[in-house]
């Protein structure tokens, strides 16, 4: 059976329209996906087969904050669930992707050039290139510190040196003997790295230092992530997942259970994935006690309240303290040390049997203020209630939200999150509603991260928008529901711009390989789920496919041929079309509506066909000529000889003879029964018969969402199926039949924006006048970029009158 469908992929490959222009807009797309297999079978199940490997960690590592450096000792166990023998193990090295000889840094691209200039990418373009400050300082940084990873040591479980070969960031443990299927093996490393500073080199984890802060050198915030060097993943599909980091692709990883001790200074408050192992050795008596009372609140409490945070700040302890955290079946391990940090938690009860219970808790400095206090742990909440909704039961203990120089990144059970208050020259913090909106934004994009990839193990480096899109489309959802009246970004006319420019690569290109990450795997993913939702399947349907392909994949490792064939197998609806035309290509959306046909039943009826022709001859414009004879008073030579006028004068050339009644008679004498009643019953109903024509202009065939208005001032909506384009994918016409007193005035496609329609200007019919808006201003002397700016600050701001204009 498996010989049989490989044939069938690989014959499907030559398959070609060598006659006409015709498109086939709904092949299969089970053409270009994986054969199934007993791994993952055609249902987009884990197959009778399915295997996936686990690596466990014990590590002991220790902050030096004088010299910013980690350095730690890890014993790995590697467990082989594979059915097949391994010679040697591939690990990720990511630290080293910062080093100035790394494939990263060799590959980087200058971003200088001027774009303005119009001999773009000549000489004289490249005279007008800039180098920015923070380009600058990121130069300054690499090359002053020693960056990477430094292996003291890589033995086996006795302690026997290991060969090993480190290939840019990456690096190959050769095995002393082959392991097995089912067995595990155990390597220990030592090792170091000087941390980053996160806002000079622009990383996903680092260092913050705040230089105005009491203490003396001032403080920082430490957030640690791809800390420590770690098993690539192996799996079914591809084998070694030895994919060099190169900053775009993200990580790929096997689940494992991790025991962490941190040794970092003792007035430091640590958070990290999994549960603190000894509360009693790091935390004061008093600040137990609010956690514990934190695990019923109804609000978020202060474990560290801001001004123990503050008095911490001042601190010259030199001595220092270990904390101990436990994960089980996770697929990565980050963790956030700071003097700085404000504490608050709330227990979150969730119920179900599982896992009831959960901690949302942020840790933040004053810098985060009462934006941090009103809303990261709340978001958290949010989050899970949303999520869970829609996929499983949150499965951790703990969900928590870091801040820090990180804009927004995520971990299992821990997140870092950058938006901040503003300092105000009395001393004061306030936030803008910019800021507010992105704090929550963050929050909920980052928790929900848990679910996809942190359970929900997508492989991140290939298919960014496994987890990005899928997420995005939840955080819209759930950012929805905590303030509809805000602008989240997650809704079809957010990626018009983006689908009709040339700088669109198709969804399923590999993450380090897109041009513009952000719309690409973020929101164009998230908007083609929105509208498979909203539009092609309904929420019943989508919810449905959605949570089983959810539940399926827990703790698990899909691709996307997984969640394809999920979808479809549990909506029972064929999506090909869909997939293949959103996440396979770069078409976009654009309807036309052409024209309107306006058809009337010819009912062979001298006396009913006649008079209608005849009022039809009268409604066409006069001839103009004719127009200017009545203007000028000429007298028509019939009118003026009555003498000369005849039965056709009296009788115009729709006028009835017996001859056209004789002849209608003898026709419906020939007719059928049935043919003489169904004529009958549409003489009597005498409705209305419409003729639409409708281009596809974008390419990507979607279904027709039509809003018609009547002469009565009714409306009535109509959803015609994508598959109306199957036979002609460029241009279809639809006959659409409405009752007599409903006369067409007018109609529209796609009035509620719901399907990334680009160009709304042709979706009405008769065409109509687009409202814009016109900002005049005195460009000479215009500096910078207001307008970013202000959106940056508070996107309410941008509600301006149609008309703008700045005064001189």
């Amino acid at each position: 059976m498996t010989l049989n469908l490989v044939t069938v992929h690989a014959n499907a490959s030559i398959i070609e329209q060598t006659k006409g222009n015709f498109q086939d807009k709904f092949r299969q797309l089970e053409e270009h996906l994986p054969t199934p297999n007993d791994y993952r079978n055609a249902a987009g199940e884990p197959g009778k087969d399915y295997w996936q490997q686990q690596v466990d960690y014990k590590i002991d590592v220790r902050l030096d904050e004088k010299k910013r450096r980690l350095s730690g000792s890890e014993i790995i166990t590697y467990h082989n669930n594979s059915p097949y023998t391994l010679k040697y193990l591939w690990f990720q090295l990511e630290q080293n992707r910062f080093k100035t000889d790394s494939a990263a840094e060799r590959t980087s691209v200058f971003k200088g050039i001027n774009n303005n200039v119009d001999a773009h990418n000549t000489h004289e373009a490249k005279a007008f290139a800039k180098i920015g400050l923070k380009q600058l300082r990121r130069q300054q940084f690499m090359t002053d510190n020693e960056l990477g990873y430094v292996l003291s040591s890589v033995t086996d479980k006795k302690g026997k040196p290991l060969k090993y070969t480190i290939v840019g960031a990456q690096m190959r443990v050769d095995l002393p003997m082959p392991l097995k299927p089912n067995h595990s093996t155990k390597l220990n490393i030592e090792y170091g790295y000087n941390i980053l500073e996160e806002d000079a080199v622009g990383a996903r984890s680092g260092y913050e230092h705040f230089p105005d802060d009491v203490r003396e050198g001032g403080n920082d915030i430490y957030l640690l992530a791809q800390w420590f060097p770690r098993v690539a993943s192996y799996s079914d599909y591809e084998a070694w997942h030895n994919k060099e980091f190169l900053g775009s692709g993200e990580f790929t990883l096997e689940f494992g259970n991790y025991d962490v001790k941190m040794t970092v200074p003792s007035d430091h408050i640590v958070t990290a994935t999994g549960t603190l192992q000894n509360p009693n050795k790091v935390l004061t008596g008093e600040q137990q006690k609010r956690l514990k009372k934190a695990e019923t609140a109804k609000k978020p409490l202060f474990i560290v309240t801001p001004e123990e945070a503050l008095n911490n700040e001042s601190s010259v302890i030199n001595d220092e303290k270990t904390w101990h955290f436990k994960a089980e079946n996770v697929r990565d391990f980050a963790w956030a040390s700071s003097r700085k940090f404000i504490w608050d938690a709330q227990g979150y009860q969730q119920g179900g049997d599982i896992n009831p219970h959960v901690m949302a808790m942020s840790f933040y400095p004053k810098e985060g203020g009462e934006l941090w206090e009103k809303y990261s742990t709340a978001s958290a909440i949010h989050t899970m209630e949303v999520y869970s909704r829609f996929t499983f039961d949150y499965p951790y203990p703990t969900a928590i939200s870091v801040n820090g120089p990180v804009g927004g990144m995520e971990y299992p059970m821990i997140s870092f999150n950058g938006p901040r208050t503003i300092w105000h020259d009395d001393g004061s913090r306030t936030y803008t509603l910019s800021e507010k909106q992105f704090l929550i934004g963050v929050v909920i994009h980052e928790v929900g991260h848990n679910y996809f990839p942190m359970i929900v193990n997508s492989d991140e480096r290939q298919w960014g928008w496994m987890d990005e899109g899928l997420n995005s489309f939840l955080d819209g959802i759930s950012t929805r529901e905590w303030d509809s009246s805000l602008d989240w970004g997650r809704e079809p006319e957010d990626i018009i711009d983006y689908m009709k420019s040339n700088v669109q690569v198709p969804i399923m290109t590999q993450a380090d390989s897109v041009l513009r990450l952000g719309p690409n795997a973020y929101i164009k993913p998230a908007v083609a789920l929105n509208i498979l939702r909203e539009v092609v399947l309904g929420r019943e349907l989508f919810d449905f496919a959605f949570r089983e392909y959810s539940q399926r994949w827990m703790n698990k490792r899909p691709t996307p041929s997984d969640f394809f064939r999920t979808m479809e197998e549990a909506s029972g609806v064929d999506l090909d079309w869909f997939f293949k035309g959103w996440f396979y290509t770069t078409d976009h959306v654009d309807i036309s509506l052409d024209s309107i046909y306006k058809l009337r039943l010819d009912t062979s009826d001298p006396d009913i066909d006649y008079e209608r022709r005849r009022q039809s001859y009268q409604d066409k414009p006069m001839p103009l000529a004719v127009k200017h004879n009545q203007r000028d008073e000429y007298q028509e030579w019939v009118k003026m000889n009555s003498d000369i006028r005849d039965y056709h004068d009296e009788n115009d050339r729709f006028s009835v003879t017996n001859k056209e009644r004789n002849k209608y008679q003898s026709k419906l004498a020939g007719l059928e029964p049935w043919e003489r009643k169904v004529l009958d019953r549409a003489l009597e109903e005498d409705k209305n018969y419409y003729v639409f024509d409708f281009s596809n202009l974008g390419g990507l065939v979607m279904p027709i969402l039509l809003e018609l208005t009547f002469e009565n001032g009714e409306t009535e909506s109509l959803m015609i199926p994508a598959e109306i384009w199957r036979r002609s994918p460029k241009q279809v016409n639809k006959l659409i039949v409405t009752d007599k007193d409903k006369v067409l005035v007018s109609a529209v496609i796609d009035r509620g924006r719901e399907t990334a329609d680009v160009d709304i200007e042709n979706n009405y019919y008769p065409r109509q006048i687009i409202q814009s808006r016109i900002e005049a201003f005195k460009s000479k002397k215009r500096k910078g970029n207001k307008h970013r700016d202000i959106m940056h600050d508070n996107k309410q701001e941008l509600k301006t009158p149609d008309v703008k204009v700045k005064k001189k």
